[in-house]
């Protein structure tokens, strides 16, 4: 069954791997960590432990690098038995510090694609994290002109969705949301009765992979490129 789109008025526009890079930066964040923590377990360990100490950590610090930094010291004075070295210590918030320095690289078609769909579609941004840093890419990336709304919200559950939506008095049957985790960006959305396309980034992190039940991939479509988009959206 094909797709209905032509009721969609605002469209939505998760961040970080759906406009810009990010997660990329978290992995190579994560190798530099278990190199050093090589001297206290294996690069596998130190990786297990990290992940289960963010999940455990994020109703307290919340989603992005800050909450990604306590963990690594967390872990870090955890495996060492409170033994590692203030070089050390050092050594991971500079880890943080050059992830927060990254520059933001847009992924490909970004701006072509908000540039036409901004003519036809109100557009948004909606997405998860530390919001002195999400505004700092957004500043950085260029793009603030194309959007109507910038949302950076705790979480990405259908209770933040259809706040968001009754505070932007968007319905959701006009409703459009984009993003690359079918846990965040997706299956929340059809739960609401609104729309959703799934742009795959080539890495996520395994928590956003975690889903409660196989999605119905007829309720959605998955699209390999923002700029496939276009043919689909844009109005003759």
């Amino acid at each position: 069954m094909e797709i209905d789109y032509t009721n969609i008025k605002v469209i939505g526009f998760d961040a970080d791997d759906t406009l810009w890079v990010n997660e990329t930066y978290f992995r190579d964040a994560e190798l530099e960590f278990s190199k050093l923590m090589a001297a206290y377990e294996t690069a596998n360990k130190v990786d297990q432990e990290l992940f289960k100490r963010q999940i455990e950590n994020l109703p307290f610090y919340g989603y992005g690098i800050k909450g990604f930094i306590l963990s690594m010291v967390e872990i870090a004075l955890e495996l060492s038995n409170n033994s590692v070295s203030n070089e050390t210590i050092g050594a991971i918030l500079n880890i943080g510090k050059d992830m927060l320095n990254k520059p933001v690289e847009l992924l490909d078609g970004v701006n072509e694609v908000l540039q036409t769909l901004a003519k036809e579609y109100r557009l948004i941004v909606v997405t998860k994290g530390d919001l002195l840093d999400q505004e700092r890419k957004l500043e950085k990336s260029g793009l603030m002109d194309y959007f109507h709304h910038i949302e950076v919200v705790s979480d990405k559950k259908e209770a933040n969705y259809s706040k968001l939506l009754n505070h932007l008095e968007i319905k959701p049957s006009e409703f459009l949301m984009i993003g690359n985790s079918l846990k965040s960006d997706v299956l929340p959305l059809i739960n609401i009765k609104a729309r959703a396309i799934h742009v795959p980034f080539h890495t996520t992190w395994i928590h956003e992979q975690i889903v409660p039940s196989k999605p119905d991939n007829k309720k959605f479509k998955t699209i390999e490129s923002l700029l496939d988009l276009l043919p689909m959206l844009k109005r003759i």
